[in-house]
């Protein structure tokens, strides 16, 4: 068990740097193309990602605190911004 507690805190370094890789390489290729997602289209669910797996990191490493309350309260506006954003499209598209 204790050697799962120590490799747990670079593991989850080591998926938000793959996450945050990923999110740049879909950019560049959005940007380079013209095909795939464009960022605006995944930018906000990856950055809640980010800061539930930021949030999981501090739980993991120092237990769970203020700043890793801090890390989920961010995790939810991210989502909620993203929540309305879809629904104002969705709203706007039908009215069209």
């Amino acid at each position: 068990m204790g050697d799962i507690a120590a490799f747990a805190p670079r593991l989850i370094d080591a998926i938000v740097v793959l996450a945050v890789v990923e999110g740049l390489a879909l950019a560049l290729y959005h940007r380079a193309t013209g095909r795939g997602l464009a960022p605006v289209d995944y930018l906000w669910h990856l950055l809640s990602g980010l800061a539930l797996m930021l949030a999981l990191r501090r739980s993991v490493g120092d237990g769970f605190d203020a700043v890793a309350l801090g890390w989920l309260a961010a995790a939810g506006v991210l989502h909620a911004v993203e929540l309305r954003r879809r629904w104002l499209q969705r709203r706007a598209a039908a009215v069209r």
